[in-house]
């Protein structure tokens, strides 16, 4: 066989590419989830690929690309056959096995995201392998490997149903067993909303995977040598760049009218649901299909996600049985309308009848009943051997700690626990001693008549506070203390929504600041402070005033009216 440059590449390029997708899904599951279990959710996003590659390499390879039959390829452990027969034009056989390794890789580690926050690490690792050794292999067999999918003419062209739809199936079975992370649910029945801590990563994981995304479906023509190849991976590029945006835009304006605001991490998870949406017929439709294809995803995405959450009672942390399995069945299904006849049958809308409509539900009823079987058996020996669910205990202090060791993934950027490091001795702190004054003899500031010390405390918003800091300064005041705290007024907090889901905490974001105030008139200090922080609005905020009986100032042991002064005066 003749190799040709081009093409091994172009498939090697790929490959890099949808590996380090990896990182992007190990970011947006990350971000979107609790930071007590960031640690153990970047440990299964790494441990996913490297289970699954060397099950790959042993068994899965053969049986998704072996020439056996309809149903079932063989079993080649380290891929010693004659694969001649499957093989793209002048692409080597190590190649095409490690574009396909990453491929089976994507598959497994959607499931992580929907089971985030309650699985037992031992019991993730098992999952994932028995997603990658023969769930994946055997309907990617039906759908690449020249079963009887692909002799009935089914176009999945780079994974709506064979890769992300499995996923997306496994994840639905595996939250379903689990059952919701704890307090996720209350005595009504009425889903929480547990917050994302890091909305930044979850950006920066999207980001990841529509650049990667480039690979998994572009590099999926598998050459460029030809002509055809070069205008087809064109036309892939475009479509998948065209439906992820259409998705995100339509999710965005969808969700700002239904809930009042653009939900952040909705529109997030809509740009993943457009671009998995499209993967199964980006090389088949045109830009107009991809463009409705991509806008049916937006909309799909935000009525999915409520619909687990709120009515199935399906905890998905991270919108992955939404994104994956219902928008990769529906991009599977809606090729079947809009394919042009440029590389596979015409769909329905474009003149072809409903043969090739029909084919692409047979494929994808198939695929979700071979996945939801053998994976809701794979739940179940799981669940009776290594146990499937952490205890209740380890899911409160989180899984970084009970499964990992873990005190915290951001040391140095927040407070460890009250134990933290209990155990270990405390580097010593040099000692201090404060200088012992003499009372007498020692020269004072010449003080007010009897002077008063009083406490000004300040509640605002956090974005007024720079504003409220320049207005201190200009009367006089050089000494605050900032707190940031939480809290209501006789409004108790204004309704918002995250994901869909109402957030019921009424305890809302405000600064406190705190100003012990005597050579500067309390009147003026109050008129200042309200003059700087008055919008009209609800939640200007509140001024408490108080008396202080004495001021101490701790290094020089000077008292009252000395201690609240500049040093410089």
């Amino acid at each position: 066989m003749k190799y040709s440059p081009e093409n091994t590449i172009w498939v090697l390029l790929g490959a890099a590419l949808v590996f380090f997708m990896q990182a992007g899904f190990a970011m947006c599951e990350a971000g979107f989830t609790r930071a007590k279990n960031t640690g153990n959710i970047l440990m299964k996003n790494l441990m996913d690929f490297c289970i699954g590659t060397p099950l790959y390499w042993l068994f899965g390879y053969g049986i998704m690309f072996g020439a056996g039959t309809a149903l079932f390829g063989w079993i080649d452990p380290f891929i010693l056959k004659d694969y001649s027969h499957i093989l793209p034009a002048g692409v080597p056989l190590w190649a095409y096995a490690i574009f396909q390794t990453v491929f089976c890789a994507t598959s497994a580690t959607i499931v992580s995201g929907a089971m985030a926050e309650r699985t037992r690490f031992s019991a993730y690792c098992l999952y994932s392998a028995a997603i990658s050794l023969f769930i994946y292999p055997v309907s990617g067999h039906w759908i690449w490997g020249g079963g009887w999918l692909a002799e009935m003419g089914f176009h999945d062209f780079a994974g709506s149903t064979a890769v992300h739809m499995v996923g997306g199936v496994c994840a639905l079975i595996g939250a379903k067993m689990l059952g919701p992370r704890i307090g996720k649910y209350g005595r009504d029945g009425k889903p929480r909303a547990f917050l994302g801590h890091n909305l930044s990563i979850a950006a920066l994981g999207v980001f990841i995977l529509w650049f990667c995304w480039f690979g998994f479906n572009g590099a999926s023509t598998v050459g460029m040598d030809s002509d055809d190849l070069i205008e087809s991976a064109g036309l892939v590029f475009f479509n998948t760049n065209l439906a992820a945006a259409a998705a995100t835009l339509v999710t965005m304006i969808f969700t700002w009218i239904r809930y009042g605001k653009p939900d952040v991490s909705m529109t997030f998870n809509a740009a993943l649901a457009g671009l998995v949406g499209i993967t199964a017929g980006c090389d088949a439709v045109n830009p107009f299909g991809a463009a409705v294809i991509g806008i049916c995803c937006g909309f799909a995405v935000v009525l999915a996600i409520g619909f687990f959450d709120r009515v199935a009672k399906i905890d998905d942390p991270v919108g992955a049985i939404s994104v994956h399995g219902v928008c990769g069945a529906l991009g599977t299904v809606l090729t079947g309308f809009f394919a042009t006849g440029r590389s596979t049958a015409k769909g329905l809308l474009y003149g072809g009848g409903g043969s090739f409509l029909g084919v692409q539900c047979l494929g994808v009823l198939a695929t979700i009943a071979w996945t939801a079987a053998v994976i809701t058996l794979v739940f179940f020996l799981i669940k009776k051997t290594v146990g499937l669910r952490a205890s209740a205990e380890d899911e409160i202090i989180g899984m970084d700690r009970s499964e990992h060791g873990l005190i915290t993934a951001y040391a140095g950027f927040t407070m460890l626990p009250e134990d933290a490091g209990a155990d270990r001795e405390a580097a010593p702190i040099p000692a201090a001693t404060a200088p012992e004054l003499p009372a007498e003899g020692r020269e004072r500031r010449k003080a007010p008549e009897e002077p008063v010390y009083t406490r000004v405390q300040i509640i605002c918003r956090p974005a007024s506070l720079e504003k409220l800091e320049k207005a201190m300064n200009g009367i006089g005041i050089t000494g605050m203390t900032v707190t940031n705290v939480m809290g209501y007024g006789a409004q108790k907090g204004k309704p918002e929504y995250y994901r869909g889901t109402p957030v019921e905490v009424t305890l809302l974001p405000k600064v406190q600041v705190d100003i012990v105030v005597s050579s500067v008139p309390v009147r003026r200090v109050i008129d200042t402070a309200r003059k700087a922080l008055y919008t009209g609005h609800i939640g200007d905020g509140k001024i408490f005033v108080g008396g202080v009986e004495n001021v101490v100032r701790i290094r020089t042991g000077e008292e009252g009216y000395d201690a609240l002064q500049s040093e410089q005066e």
